[in-house]
């Protein structure tokens, strides 16, 4: 930018910073909702669930295949060419 534009747009300049601030915040709210850390964090709690009788395997089976389904979900998320994590 020349000095010129820079001066024109200096009123521009907070909401520019804002913009800039939402997008760190939606960025690191999109990591931290795509970390396939905590589905799996997930799926070894469901399975001790299994295990100590808490759930059958109907259940188990059912909220197994959602974890999963969202486990691919974050890999496909994580693997994105423009992602930038």
């Amino acid at each position: 930018m020349g000095l010129i534009t820079q001066l024109l747009t200096l009123p521009l300049a907070p909401v520019r910073g804002t913009a800039w601030v939402l997008d760190q915040v939606v960025q690191a709210a999109e990591r931290e909702h795509y970390d396939p850390s905590s589905v799996r964090t997930q799926l070894a709690e469901l399975e001790r669930e299994l295990l100590s009788g808490e759930i059958d395997e109907e259940e188990f089976d059912r909220r197994e295949d959602e974890l999963l389904d969202w486990l691919a979900e974050c890999e496909a998320y994580r693997n994105r060419p423009d992602n930038n994590s």
